[in-house]
């Protein structure tokens, strides 16, 4: 207090290497929930985390923001990715960036902000994107994660853990070796500041164009922004969709999670771009299945978890 300053350890640094490319229907939200599955959710604590590779250099900059937005879901200090062309190409002409020759100077300082060759990590991952599916979570954490047509896994082989799968299993109601893929659900929502900026909107309604969600289930849209809501009624998203029967909503945290307020209601089973899926986040015994908003959408259409690639034009 007297200091008005918080002392912290110094983080280890940590780079993880997304290398190839990402297939149609495959999203920055399925790398990152991979990647926490792969190493578990405090596989980087302590660490500041730098993202990179091949994947990461084809990502638009919306796409960059939802990794490092989860990067906290990794347990990591902070993440980040070095500046290149598209970033100074989203930021020029933005409100509140420089101008003019403030412009320039400010690029020539951005462009130095890359890692040294042949530096030195304390810890380095790689992932391959190449064969990488749409991503899902079963159980409570964010590293509960598997492939859009995989089967919920069995015990770990760690006791510790083994409890803690279980204790997820039964909250989220869904046995060893359960297909993911056709497992009923009550509800969907594509929001939070993890996935609701344009281009997650856009992605989402290209699935829900000129289609319908299935009967009885209550399906919401809310926009990370009142910025975004504003672009995206400006490119006519929001009547396609209000037209496949999804609520428009206000920007807001909504219910990316449960204070008391609004949900959707004792144990319903929603699957949601949040990042976030702990018991009771949405909800009383809500049971939340982390997915990207493509995954969402065609899980609303079909009412059921659903693979978006079956909706995506190769």
């Amino acid at each position: 207090l007297v200091t008005k300053t918080l002392r912290v350890v110094r983080p280890q640094t940590m780079r993880v290497r997304f290398d190839g490319s990402l297939q149609p229907g495959v999203s920055a939200k399925d790398m990152i929930l991979h990647l926490i599955a792969t190493h578990g959710a405090n596989g980087a604590r302590g660490c500041a985390v730098e993202f990179s590779g091949q994947a990461v250099a084809e990502l638009g900059m919306e796409a960059r923001m939802t990794l490092c937005n989860m990067a906290v879901e990794f347990s990591a200090f902070t993440g980040l990715i070095a500046p290149d062309a598209k970033t100074l190409e989203f930021l020029r002409g933005r409100p509140y960036s420089p101008a003019g020759t403030q412009w320039a100077q400010a690029v020539s300082y951005w462009q130095t902000l890359q890692t040294a060759p042949g530096a030195h990590f304390d810890r380095e991952l790689a992932i391959d994107c190449s064969a990488l599916e749409p991503q899902v979570t079963w159980g409570t954490s964010p590293e509960h994660a598997v492939g859009i047509c995989a089967r919920v896994p069995g015990p770990a082989p760690d006791d510790a853990d083994r409890d803690s799968r279980q204790t997820a299993r039964a909250y989220m109601g869904v046995e060893v070796g359960q297909a993911l893929a056709g497992t009923p659900i009550d509800a969907a929502f594509i929001g939070s500041c993890t996935n609701s900026r344009i281009t997650d909107l856009r992605q989402a309604a290209a699935i829900l164009r000129g289609r319908k969600i299935a009967p009885g289930l209550r399906a919401i849209c809310v926009p990370g922004s009142m910025q975004v809501k504003a672009q995206a009624e400006a490119e006519g998203l929001d009547r396609i969709f209000t037209a496949a029967g999804f609520e428009w909503r206000a920007s807001g945290c909504s219910m990316c999670f449960f204070a008391g307020g609004e949900h959707f209601g004792y144990r319903q089973r929603v699957v949601t771009t949040t990042n976030r899926n702990f018991e009771s986040r949405q909800g009383p015994e809500t049971r939340s299945h982390l997915a990207s908003p493509a995954t969402v959408a065609a899980s609303a259409l079909r009412g059921c978890i659903a693979d978006p690639r079956e909706y995506v034009e190769k």
